[in-house]
């Protein structure tokens, strides 16, 4: 896609499912990555076969719900790299659990995770965008977020924020140049659905209904979702901003 060779890319939760193929379709386009995970040996192993591929790649671990540590670690991405030109807010966690069989604890864990997070990252990069007139925000939202999930009350709610987040930065810094677009995924198979359809038991029983209920017959996979994403990163969509799009095989449809 135009406009993404030698752009700084930083992608949190870059070590899992759905951000190591979007990590490493970035390497291939000629972006700069920073793979951001809280997790060293898994943001090494995508940032090793990025660089085994030819492609240019650095590890950024870093506590997402940990502002102070978010802000250390975008300054040194900085200094040492170069300015940011592209975020993608990936990083998320989530289990089935209906809302009134859970706890506060549990709440708060989802919010910093999934929404929290969000803001301690794009609040010092944007105010870094913003200086510079020029960047992309792309958040990965969920389609739980648009038409709800049994079984996800406050992860969809988090969701829902990072959506309204979005749009409304995208009102903010339109002026300065800046696009902000969310990706919204549908059923995806990734470790963190296996250990959604765990907590919810029945898993075999719930991955067929849920194949069974997605008109293309499959589940999404990681691969399916770097399309979309590089897709507002770059410079095909410099006119496109504060949109939603679902990648979800045809399970939800929006007009």
């Amino acid at each position: 896609m135009r406009g993404l060779n030698d752009k700084v890319v930083v992608v949190t939760g870059g070590g899992g499912g759905i951000g190591s193929a979007t990590c490493e379709r970035f390497g291939e386009e000629g972006a700069h990555v920073v793979v951001a995970d809280i997790k060293a040996e898994a943001a090494q192993t995508v940032v090793d076969r990025i660089t085994a591929a030819g492609g240019k790649a650095s590890s950024m671990v870093v506590d997402l719900t940990d502002p102070q540590a978010v802000r250390a670690a975008v300054g040194k991405v900085e200094a040492e790299i170069g300015p940011i030109d592209v975020l993608v807010n990936n990083a998320g966690w989530d289990l089935f659990v209906p809302f009134l069989k859970s706890e506060p604890d549990y709440w708060l864990k989802l919010i910093d995770i999934n929404l929290k997070s969000v803001l301690n990252i794009t609040h010092p990069v944007v105010a870094r965008m913003a200086e510079r007139k020029s960047g992309r925000v792309v958040s990965v939202a969920s389609d739980a977020a648009r038409v709800g999930s049994s079984g996800e009350s406050v992860y969809a709610a988090c969701k829902a924020g990072v959506i309204a987040f979005s749009k409304t930065l995208a009102r903010e810094h339109a002026r300065q140049g800046l696009t902000f677009n969310c990706v919204c995924p549908g059923v995806t198979d990734t470790p963190m659905l296996d250990s959604f359809m765990e907590a919810a038991g029945n898993k075999e029983k719930l991955r067929d209904a849920f194949t069974k209920a997605v008109p293309l017959g499959r589940l999404g996979r990681p691969e399916d979702l770097p399309g979309a994403i590089l897709f507002f990163a770059s410079d095909d969509a410099a006119f496109i901003t504060g949109q939603v799009i679902s990648v979800s095989g045809g399970l939800t449809m929006h007009g």
